[in-house]
């Protein structure tokens, strides 16, 4: 684990301490003893803060990546605006302080369910080239929390944010329906709405209300009206 600040490395270590499947092996209170540690030791996880003298903890992350295997990585900080970094290194989670108990175990859990995952793969994947979005951080109660984009059931526009529907929960991310229309999926995702982008297989079927208006019926029960504009996709949809 890497922290500069002394209070919160021994939060940390203390809460790690009562965490019988953990063993913390080193600690380091800046980014370039944080890599020759990782390099020596040859950790599973690291925990890392973001901001600390010479190298943050992105840089760290991304100094340690070219290691095979790399260490899953968990970052740990007062900040909630690197999260794009973040995901652009691939961490497992992404943590605000102060950590509670419960939260730093749910990401641990993360982490050796990522660490098994690896290990029962029959060979590493290339690296993604789809063009597309995958992957969202969103803000919850205890941090930041990723999100597959073919989890997501559909997206509803809120003023300048987006709604995140996945199953019966949703999260807010700051983005634009044009953007996200121009990122998702086009075989996975269709707009419907000037505010509404539906997952294709969350469409349980359509139908016309009186007024003839085409009507979609989803996955959950409830309708999606189709905007005049977007009538020419639900033909699409049915012709195939």
């Amino acid at each position: 684990m890497a922290d500069d600040e002394p209070l919160a490395a021994e939060r940390l270590q203390l809460l790690l301490a009562q965490c019988p499947e953990v063993d913390l092996i080193g600690t380091a209170s800046d980014g370039e003893s944080a890599v020759r540690m990782a390099e020596a030791l040859n950790p599973d996880l690291l925990l890392l803060d973001i901001e600390m003298p010479g190298l943050d903890g992105i840089e760290v992350a991304r100094a340690l990546a070219a290691k095979k295997p790399s260490a899953v990585v968990i970052f740990i900080t007062a900040f909630d605006q690197f999260a794009v970094a973040a995901f652009e290194v691939e961490a497992v989670d992404y943590l605000m302080k102060p950590v509670t108990p419960d939260r730093l175990n749910r990401a641990l859990k993360r982490a050796r369910d990522h660490l098994r995952r690896r290990e029962k793969a029959p060979a590493a994947k290339p690296a993604s080239t789809s063009p597309y979005l995958e992957e969202f951080w969103a803000s919850d109660l205890s941090g930041l929390v990723r999100i597959a984009s073919r989890d997501v059931d559909r997206v509803s526009a809120e003023r300048d944010y987006m709604r995140l529907h996945v199953g019966r929960r949703s999260w807010l991310i700051h983005h634009s329906m044009n953007a996200l229309e121009e990122g998702l999926d086009p075989e996975l995702f269709v707009r419907l709405h000037r505010s509404a982008i539906v997952r294709k297989d969350f469409i349980a079927g359509f139908s016309r209300n009186p007024s003839g208006r085409w009507i979609a019926r989803l996955s959950d029960g409830t309708e999606q009206p189709v905007g005049r504009l977007y009538t020419d996709k639900v033909r699409t949809i049915a012709r195939r």
